[in-house]
């Protein structure tokens, strides 16, 4: 899906918030919302790799363009993030948990928890449940998960989430994409459709800097193999962009979409009893209150 195809004002006067959206597949999102005229706003880690980002934003679209600088992996700035968004967004009509990591050696956040569970799953949920009320209220509105096919290769070890036990940096990965799911379905079992919907993709694979920081032994020896075969940034921002814009998924919830098109995931993903203990579980380590 080139930057041209995607341009039009079908989402003007709506506005998207993507997370990892100062590089890669969240940036490619950002640019193609932006581009049908969405207002679009972004949070990265990186201030100066944002502002970079929010300037070619504004160059591609019409619509407002708002910058939110924090690290996700860390819950205090999460919720200063929140707040901030809250603060400055009038409505939120899509939520974009976009971004993601991998490392292969284990390492702590600042709240003593293992980083890939942190950021890949416990931030979207932190943060999905601080907007909510401005999401219903801003009804109809979307709440888009960028997973992976890795999902079906996941597990949830509910007696070693942190991976203190037994740590590998693939089947932590895997768990958290798993885990996105299991959010994700349990948050669409919640909402009412009509307010707002939580649907699930997988990007496939995409040349970006993805894991580079800390790789694994077969990801510095395949991805230079498979660099040549793997999509761009714009092709794997496309369906999280159909995801968030198209009129066709009005009403559409709990559904898993790859290259476009509803997939079912794996038969863990569905597991409703897993949802609803991991959501209890992740409100623990996130500091929220449930009742369910």
């Amino acid at each position: 899906m080139s930057r041209q195809q995607i341009r039009s004002d079908s989402m003007a006067g709506r506005a998207v918030l993507v997370t990892g959206g100062s590089n890669g597949i969240g940036r490619a999102t950002a640019l193609g919302l932006a581009g049908m005229g969405a207002d679009v706003a972004i949070i990265g880690r990186n201030p100066g790799r944002a502002q970079d980002a929010a300037r070619e934003i504004q160059q591609v679209g019409s619509g407002r363009v708002d910058v939110f600088v924090g690290d996700l992996s860390d819950q205090a700035q999460v919720r200063r993030l929140a707040a901030e968004v809250l603060d400055r967004l009038d409505r939120i009509d899509v939520l974009i948990n976009n971004v993601g990591g991998y490392w292969n050696t284990r390492h702590i956040t600042a709240d003593g928890l293992e980083r890939t569970f942190a950021i890949n799953h416990l931030a979207p949920f932190l943060l999905t449940n601080l907007l909510l009320e401005r999401l219903t209220g801003s009804a109809p509105a979307r709440v888009v998960m960028v997973s992976s096919n890795a999902q079906s290769l996941g597990r949830v070890a509910f007696d070693d989430l942190q991976g203190e036990q037994n740590y590998s940096g693939a089947r932590a990965y895997n768990q958290s994409k798993l885990a996105n799911l299991l959010f994700n379905y349990e948050l669409a079992r919640r909402l009412p459709a009509s307010a707002v919907t939580a649907n699930a993709l997988h990007p496939g694979m995409v040349s970006t800097s993805f894991g580079a920081g800390d790789p694994g032994t077969v990801q510095r020896l395949m991805v230079p193999i498979l660099r040549p075969f793997m999509k761009s940034p714009t092709g794997g921002a496309a369906t999280s962009i159909q995801l968030a814009s198209s009129p066709e998924l009005t009403g559409v919830t709990g559904r898993f979409f790859v290259n476009g098109k509803p997939r079912r995931s794996s038969e863990r993903s569905y597991d409703e009893a897993a949802g609803r203990r991991l959501w209890r579980l992740s409100a623990d380590l996130v500091g929220l209150t449930t009742t369910t």
